[in-house]
């Protein structure tokens, strides 16, 4: 199979069962069997993970991609052999870098529930085809990587403009939405994945989305029994 089927989060959810590297194996770049070209996806995927790891405090070496033909046994011997070797030397996953079972859980728990909105924010670069390797270490940088986790936009409905049509419910990808005829929707701000589909379906004769930027706080939603509609008197001509 492909190894641009590869996603975040079969490599995230490794590292969060214990498992202290990750190999990804491809064929070689420019001899991918598909039009699509996977293996390069694969290369960004990964330069895009190690700088994650990186930003969590975790050893980028624990995670290597390499190409090769089936015909490359001996190669392909040698390469895990020197990998195995290498994981072995840097040590048990969060030991080494010095952070606690629980802080490693929590972190690595942030950057899985985080992995649709970084997919969403990265999916342009992902079709890249980097044929120098010169461009590996500076394709993704910490500081962009960063902004994904400290600059992430917020959603929030605005009571005072919110209609009830429930046009951004349905097509909210997640079901993120608390919606009801006649009431104020609430996006439920732990399972929103930030995408922005509500922010583009709202009506713009309604403009009831409002974006948040990154680092403030949302408003806390209306409480449940006071998100009834409430239709304004059209002042009388006169």
């Amino acid at each position: 199979m492909c190894s641009g089927r590869i996603d975040l989060k079969h490599i995230f959810r490794a590292f969060s069962k214990g498992m202290d590297g990750v190999f990804i194996g491809g064929c070689r770049l420019g001899e991918c069997n598909y039009i699509t070209h996977g293996n390069y996806h694969a290369l960004n995927l990964t330069l895009l993970c190690k700088r994650i790891m990186e930003y969590i405090g975790l050893n980028p070496d624990r995670l290597r991609v390499e190409f090769m033909s089936a015909g490359d046994g001996n190669l392909f011997v040698d390469i895990m052999d020197e990998y195995t070797q290498q994981v072995r030397e840097i040590g048990p996953l969060g030991k080494s870098e010095g952070i606690e079972p629980a802080e490693l859980e929590k972190r690595l728990a942030k950057v899985i529930k985080q992995i649709p909105y970084i997919k969403i924010m990265t999916n342009e670069k992902m079709g890249t085809h980097l044929e120098d390797p010169a461009e590996y270490e500076s394709f993704f940088t910490l500081e962009e990587v960063s902004k994904l986790f400290t600059e992430m936009i917020s959603y929030y409905i605005d009571p005072e403009k919110c209609q009830a049509c429930m046009i951004c419910a349905r097509r909210c990808p997640v079901d993120a939405i608390i919606s009801a005829k006649k009431e104020v929707h609430v996006i439920e701000q732990d399972k929103c994945i930030r995408c922005g589909s509500c922010f583009e379906a709202c009506p713009d004769r309604f403009d009831a989305i409002i974006e948040i930027p990154g680092g403030e706080p949302v408003p806390p939603p209306p409480p449940e029994g006071e998100r009834a509609i409430v239709k304004k008197d059209k002042k009388k001509a006169g």
